[in-house]
């Protein structure tokens, strides 16, 4: 079992180091055919990453920060993710198909 953070964010590199959580693999971008069951994987993922994370029977901890919108947009420090609630979050997320 790995554990993934997914993230080209220095800011956000430095923090998740400073959570004390253990990480296997640092990668600026998902290629969901590498993760395995039982993986963790977390990170900031569009929410169709995030269902295919599920899917192959894997973790996904969202990296949440509630951002004010003058700060959306640049590149933060791990003081600014700090400032800004910075929190891991568990989500389970599944594609459901569209009904005609």
């Amino acid at each position: 079992m790995t554990t993934w953070f997914i993230s080209r964010h220095p800011g956000a590199r430095e923090w998740v180091r400073k959570q004390g959580v253990a990480i296997d693999r640092y990668l600026d971008h998902l290629r969901p055919e590498q993760i395995l069951p039982g993986d963790t994987v977390i990170g900031s993922l569009p929410v169709n990453l995030a269902a295919e994370v599920c899917q192959r029977g894997a973790c996904y901890l969202h990296l949440s920060v509630d951002i004010p919108p003058n700060y959306r947009g640049k590149e933060l420090t791990t003081k600014e993710l700090e400032r800004f609630g910075a929190r891991l979050e568990a989500f389970s997320v599944r594609r459901e198909p569209l009904e005609p």
